[in-house]
């Protein structure tokens, strides 16, 4: 008889590969530059560009910071 220790194993905190935080932090970095007119197509003023490109390169959750 043999225990299966996966079933018994907390899960771990979530990591983010290195390269999926560069990628983050240069998207949210380009995403600061752009200008007011392409920002206009993309449907985002101003404030939410700067607010997108102000969180933090582990902060993933979907939703933009309040």
């Amino acid at each position: 008889m043999s225990i299966r220790l996966a079933a018994f194993a907390l899960p771990r905190p979530r990591r983010l590969p290195l390269r999926q935080m560069y990628e983050v932090a240069r998207q949210r970095r380009e995403l600061a530059q752009l200008d007011d007119a392409i920002l206009a197509d993309l449907g985002l003023s101003r404030h939410d560009a700067q607010r997108e490109a102000a969180r933090p390169f582990w902060d993933l959750s979907g939703t933009p910071c309040a």
